[in-house]
């Protein structure tokens, strides 16, 4: 199998455990009361955009749409508005997720920028459309963080798959 070029080691398999436990606590960050600060991201995209490169096939549209709805109960917005967002953003990340892989981890947050530009912009228009207030253009500055946190969140969320099963001085992977 050839490995992609930004992949300098094997990685195990990921624990379902860990991956939708990431997902919660994303969801839980979403839910600290910041969100009206300039900038603050949105880290339940960011978890997501993420197990849709790194795990595609266990983490889809759905769980994305099923996420989307939660953030509008959460926010008591336009029910569909985060969901038509996640839902879009999963889409495109899942369909560019083999050849991102290819790029180093900033290159992949160079990457992903439009995808999170692009789901800002739709949940705006959205919100627009059902006679919402312009959030000003403090908006901008969140999908900056998220693809800023993307390199943190590379390391973070495949530390544990980085460590090796059994520690084995004879064997080289």
């Amino acid at each position: 199998m050839i490995m992609p070029r930004g992949a300098d080691q094997l990685l195990l398999p990921v624990n379902p455990m860990f991956m939708w436990g990431s997902l919660l606590a994303a969801f839980a960050l979403n839910l600290v009361p910041l969100g009206r600060v300039a900038g603050f991201p949105d880290f339940l995209a960011l978890a997501l955009v993420f197990w849709n490169v790194h795990q595609p096939r266990r983490v889809g549209i759905g769980a994305a749409f099923v996420f989307g709805l939660f953030m509008d109960v959460h926010e008591g917005a336009l029910l569909g508005q985060h969901g038509l967002s996640y839902t879009l953003l999963s889409f495109f990340a899942i369909m560019i997720h083999r050849r991102l892989l290819w790029f180093s981890v900033p290159a992949q947050a160079v990457q992903i920028l439009p995808l999170f530009f692009a789901a800002h912009a739709v949940a705006l228009v959205v919100r627009l459309a059902a006679g919402g207030m312009f959030p000003g253009w403090n908006l901008l500055w969140a999908p900056l963080v998220e693809a800023l946190l993307w390199p943190i969140a590379s390391l973070l969320l495949l530390a544990p798959q980085r460590r090796a099963p059994d520690r084995d001085e004879n064997r080289p992977l």
